[in-house]
Formats: structure tokens, C-alpha cells, sequence
């Protein structure tokens, strides 16, 4: 029950107020409080907003919450919100902002998205994944995944690179990064280096060690570095598709969604397939819609046509 009692001052606690800002004066007026109880931290001791909110604040708290403060007759009743909460921002996510910020204000971001049939993939899975894990190798779709991007990359250099003031700087290593969720603190972007040189068995393995390492805060600081593109498997929390943040100074990345069996036409007949959406975001300044999408098709087309 919200006791009703009435603020009182004794004349100690009052003071002059001086010059009060028509902002500051609609907030006293809100919460009923006397601007007079309040000290000002603002220039020549002036009241600023925020004396006036963390004053309310603090009396809300120091009445466990259960105070309503005084107000003009016919002003609207305003319960101070309580039990907030200030999480305080680790390291990590702290430079995931930072680099996301730099990143929207450094490229202009394009989305493109094509849908894939991963039936062959995910047969190509069923028919190894016990192969693979007698060599103590989870095989992942991340690792089919990187694959069709490398084949992307390959057939496409120009994907493969980097805006400078003088040029397009074109990678001659393919270093593929995959965004690995941390949890609640954040994420962090492992390297595979030149992936363009390893099997779909060296490729997984890759992964499984990287997202382990990762995971268990066991990366080494150039395990992080050089990548030239970038996947985030978004799917894996359900999402269908998105539109990630370019990882700088990169020229795209690739989102892949949640796989999920669809109704699709195929040769004019009605079938079901196991999908999923491929959602490319590219720099506008190196790529334009046509070589995204040649890109991204050939993506598509490798996952599609795995042998």
C-alpha cells in the first residue's frame, strides 16, 4: 500500500533557488517535489535535471519505494520507478560497441538475401558426421558454411578486400572470421587462417577448436586478427535472417539463418526442403548490387550442388 504522507522542510533544509530551466521546473512539477530540498551541482549551484532526478531517486530509496511525494492539486500522480538496476559494461562489450558504432559510421551498409536448399548438406552431414567424429571432429554446418563462402571468395577476389583512400586493397589470403557468442558478455570473431587451403575435415576441425578456445577464454591475440571476411551464424539462437554489422575494415559479411524445413516448387511441384536464408551485408563503396549478388549466388549454388 503507497503511504500518502506529505514532504515537510524544516528551515535548515531550505535554501535559495535561483534561475530554474522550464525542463527542470516540468520535472519538479511531475514528481511534486520542492526544488527548494534540492542541491544544485550545476554552474554558480544552479538545479540541473539530473539534481532533481536523483534527488526523487533517492527519496524513493530511502523510503524503500512506498513514498508518494507532494504535488500541485490536479497534477498527474507519478510513482518513481524502483528496483533498477545498473549493469556495469565489461571490457568486451565495451569494444563490441565501440567497433559496431565505427563500423555503421564508416561503410554504408547494403542487404541482400538469397535462400538455399541445404538438402545435399545436410545428406553430405548425416553420411560423414560418424566418419568425422572418429577423428574426434564434430562436424558443423559452420564448416559447410565457410567452404561455399571461400568458393565465393575464390571466384569473386574483389569480395575478398578492403576500402583504402588510395584503392581496393584485394586479399591475397583468405582468413575467414566466425562470430562465436560468448553469452551474456558478448561475442568474439576467431580467424581461420587461409582457409582457401583446408579439406572440409581441416575446415571442421578449425571450428570445433576455435569456437572451444574461444568459449573457454583460451584464444591467443593474433587468433583474432587478419581476418578478410566474416560469418555469424545467427540461426543458431532461431533467427531466420538479419542484417549483421560489417566487422571493419572488411568488405561484408554473411549471415546465415535458422534451417528449417519449407514448402518450395521444384520443376513446377510441390515439395519440402530443409532452407535457410543467407543474408549478405556488403560495403556500398567496394561492391554494388550486381557483384554482391554474384557473390552471394555463388554461395548459394555451392551449398546447394555439394557433392
Amino acid at each position: 500500500m503507497v503511504s500518502q504522507r506529505q514532504e515537510t522542510l524544516t528551515p535548515t533544509e531550505k535554501h535559495e533557488v535561483g534561475f530554474i530551466s522550464p525542463v527542470v521546473a516540468k520535472i519538479a512539477a511531475e514528481h511534486g517535489v520542492n526544488l527548494s530540498q534540492v542541491q544544485g551541482t550545476g554552474l554558480n549551484g544552479r538545479i540541473t535535471k539530473n539534481d532533481v532526478l536523483n534527488y526523487v531517486e533517492k527519496k524513493t530509496r530511502d523510503d524503500g519505494g512506498q513514498t508518494m511525494v507532494h504535488r500541485p492539486k490536479g497534477s498527474p500522480i507519478v510513482t518513481p520507478p524502483t528496483g533498477d538496476q545498473l549493469v556495469k559494461h565489461t571490457v568486451i562489450r565495451k569494444q563490441i560497441a565501440e567497433h559496431m558504432v565505427m563500423s555503421k559510421h564508416t561503410s554504408p551498409h547494403v542487404l541482400t538475401v538469397m535462400e538455399a536448399d541445404m538438402s545435399r548438406v545436410a545428406r553430405h552431414r548425416a553420411a560423414n558426421k560418424e566418419s568425422f567424429e572418429r577423428d574426434a571432429v564434430n562436424l558443423t554446418f559452420t564448416a559447410y558454411f565457410i567452404t561455399a563462402i571461400v568458393a565465393g571468395l575464390k571466384a569473386y577476389p574483389n569480395v575478398n578486400s578492403s576500402w583504402t583512400d588510395e584503392g581496393v586493397l584485394v586479399h591475397k589470403a583468405v582468413n575467414i572470421g566466425m562470430a562465436t557468442s560468448l553469452g551474456e558478455e558478448g561475442l568474439i570473431v576467431p580467424v581461420i587462417k587461409d582457409a582457401d587451403n583446408l579439406s572440409l575435415l581441416a575446415m571442421a576441425r578449425a571450428v570445433n577448436d576455435l569456437a572451444n578456445r574461444a568459449r573457454s577464454r583460451k584464444l591467443q591475440p593474433d587468433e583474432v586478427k587478419g581476418g578478410t571476411f566474416t560469418l555469424t551464424n545467427h540461426g543458431i539462437s532461431g533467427s531466420l535472417f538479419a542484417f549483421p554489422v560489417i566487422n571493419q575494415p572488411q568488405s561484408g559479411i554473411l549471415g546465415v539463418g535458422a534451417m528449417q524445413k519449407r514448402v518450395v516448387v521444384i520443376d513446377d511441384a510441390i515439395a519440402i526442403r530443409p532452407m535457410v536464408y543467407l543474408s549478405f551485408v556488403f560495403d556500398h563503396r567496394l561492391l554494388d548490387g550486381a557483384s554482391a549478388d554474384r557473390f552471394l549466388m555463388k554461395v548459394k549454388e555451392t551449398l546447394e550442388n555439394w557433392a
